[in-house]
């Protein structure tokens, strides 16, 4: 039996097979990183984004309840040194520390000038540290951009807590001592410190 040769296939008819087919990218082309563009490429970018965007907006109510987190307590530390730490401060150095020198005997009379300078010294260095803290402090507790430097709040803590730890295992047991001798004394200091915190009226002219 005879075989027929197929007959060649015009060059027309391969150009118009070939443009009615999906176009395949080769794979060495594929290997070189090209991209084919399609209209609905741009679409699926955009998702991407919102996508990525949306997994970082995620964390916004946690951020949100640190950042106000964030205000009260700087608010608080605020409050703390105005209210509490620089009165107190002034209140030791202008009624107590005064009236355990004075009560204080010739043989106590050094020892006690030394722990005062000390504890004076303490409070100064306590309060420079306030002061370099205070602004970005204060910006924070009205929910501004601010940075507040963690080494200088970590050497405030320590100097406090030093500062707390000498005065409370040292200096005030020998002061309850001393103005303990004299009841007077004691009575005084206890009414000057009350004194101290009642609101001043204004008379009338």
């Amino acid at each position: 039996m005879s075989s027929v040769p197929p007959e060649p296939i015009a060059t027309s008819e391969l150009q118009r097979t070939s443009a009615n087919e999906p176009t395949i990218v080769p794979a060495h082309a594929a290997d070189e990183g090209a991209t084919l563009e399609t209209p609905l490429t741009s679409f699926t970018r955009c998702h991407l984004g919102i996508v990525t965007q949306l997994e970082g907006s995620a964390r916004l109510p946690e951020l949100v309840d640190a950042a106000n987190h964030a205000r009260q307590m700087a608010q608080t530390t605020l409050d703390l040194f105005r209210q509490t730490i620089i009165p107190h401060h002034a209140e030791e150095e202008a009624e107590l520390f005064p009236a355990v020198m004075q009560s204080a005997n010739a043989n106590e009379r050094k020892a006690v000038r030394g722990m005062i300078e000390r504890l004076t010294a303490e409070h100064r260095e306590v309060e420079g540290l306030w002061k370099r803290l205070e602004p970005a402090v204060r910006a924070a507790a009205r929910g501004n951009r601010s940075e507040v430097d963690a080494e200088v709040m970590e050497e405030l803590v320590r100097a406090f807590l030093r500062h707390a730890r000498y005065e409370e295992t040292v200096f005030l047991p020998l002061a309850e001592r001393i103005l303990g001798r004299n009841g007077n004394h004691m009575a005084a200091l206890g009414l000057a410190l009350h004194l101290r915190h009642v609101p001043q009226v204004v008379g009338y002219i």
